[in-house]
């Protein structure tokens, strides 16, 4: 794997897709000696259950604790400070990480007890934990999900775990945005595995889960977060500490580079989960027949961003997504009808290769939330 690829896996065996993917990327030759000293970092910012769409599966957990064993890493740890006014050994045992911590017999460190240290980042004095001084890898395993005032947050952002509580107030007094990019240039080595199965639509905590039920890594944090605001729908400028970073040195935040490898293609049906009222709100301008996750969960992201900027206001086209509105051939020469469906019209706005047939359609497996935005913007009536 290079700095310039993100490798992908859907699926809803989030153990095993773990698995499947660490051993595609080859993460034992990533991180090289035995004897190394690596260290996992999910979100566990409050107590509570990953299917709220705050914090990391324990299943992704499970998974690299799995994976690591197997290759014979023994130096490993798991380590979060979870945010102001939370405590962390609560977050750890709410989201069952603890319960994995003891299956697998591998410490967990409560970064909140930890003691600190000053380093220069790039010009920037910052308190970093004790414990990432002693860390020679570092797996760093966010959620992707909206944020109500950096718009979001995945890779870079998760960093703020390993910084004492009262650097994490600091932060916020100086904009969040300039310290958190320099805190991502003093970082150990990292993977970045995402937990894309269904982070929170637009809030940290969690409350609006979006479920994508998928899982992909990238050893660049900073191209990491570029490409997540293309699954959210925003433009990289509009989150400011990703550029900052990429000028400091911390990574590449253009993702017109970037490979994306599927190990698999997503399938079957949205899962039978009772969807938080603006989620509901949001489905009111979709007509979604065997819609996948990922695909479905894109175009509800974007709607997000145009609902939230008064543009989606008066619309009354629904917007067709998913398997149902694919066009099948019957080979006689005769026009195609979609699956389970009248005669296809060939009319309507739709969303996914599987709407090619209609009047106006955005293809892409799943396509981008950024794509789809602009996209409904010049087409949706």
């Amino acid at each position: 794997m290079n700095k310039n690829q993100i490798v992908m896996i859907h699926g809803t065996d989030y153990v095993q897709m773990t698995v499947d993917l660490l051993e595609a990327i080859h993460l034992d030759e990533i991180i090289g000696a035995h004897s190394r000293r690596v260290a996992l970092k999910p979100n566990l910012l409050h107590p509570d259950k990953a299917e709220n769409g705050a914090v990391t599966h324990p299943e992704l957990v499970e998974g690299v604790l799995r994976y690591l064993g197997e290759h014979h890493f023994s130096n490993v740890c798991v380590m979060e400070g979870a945010w102001v006014g939370a405590r962390t050994s609560q977050a750890v045992e709410v989201s069952g990480v603890a319960d994995i911590c003891r299956k697998y017999q591998v410490p967990f460190l409560d970064l909140q007890k930890d003691s600190s240290y000053v380093c220069d980042a790039c010009g920037m004095q910052l308190k970093l934990c004790s414990e990432v001084a002693k860390t020679d890898f570092l797996i760093n395993l966010p959620v992707l999900k909206g944020h109500c005032q950096t718009r979001i947050t995945c890779a870079m952002k998760n960093a703020k775990g390993v910084i004492p509580n009262s650097e994490k107030r600091r932060f916020h007094t100086l904009g969040l945005h300039k310290p958190i990019a320099h805190l991502n240039t003093v970082l150990p080595p990292q993977l970045v595995l995402v937990d894309n199965i269904c982070g929170d639509l637009n809030f940290e905590e969690g409350g609006n889960p979006v479920v994508m039920n998928r899982i992909f890594a990238c050893l660049d944090p900073v191209l990491c977060d570029a490409y997540v605001c293309e699954c959210i729908g925003y433009s990289v400028d509009e989150v400011p500490y990703i550029p900052m970073a990429a000028r400091l040195g911390a990574g590449n935040a253009d993702t017109s580079g970037a490979e994306l490898v599927m190990l698999n293609q997503p399938s079957g049906t949205l899962p039978n989960m009772r969807a938080s009222r603006r989620i509901q709100k949001l489905e009111a301008y979709t007509d979604a027949r065997d819609a996948c996750s990922a695909c479905y969960g894109s175009l509800i992201f974007a709607l997000e961003r145009l609902e939230s900027a008064g543009e989606a206001r008066g619309k009354y086209e629904k917007i067709r997504i998913g398997q149902g509105w694919k066009k099948e051939n019957d080979g006689s020469g005769s026009e195609p009808e979609a699956t389970g469906l009248d005669k296809w019209d060939g009319s309507g706005i739709g969303v996914g290769n599987c709407t090619h047939g209609c009047r106006k359609h955005l293809p892409g497996c799943p396509p981008k939330a950024r794509d789809i935005v602009e996209f409904l913007k010049e087409n949706w009536q």
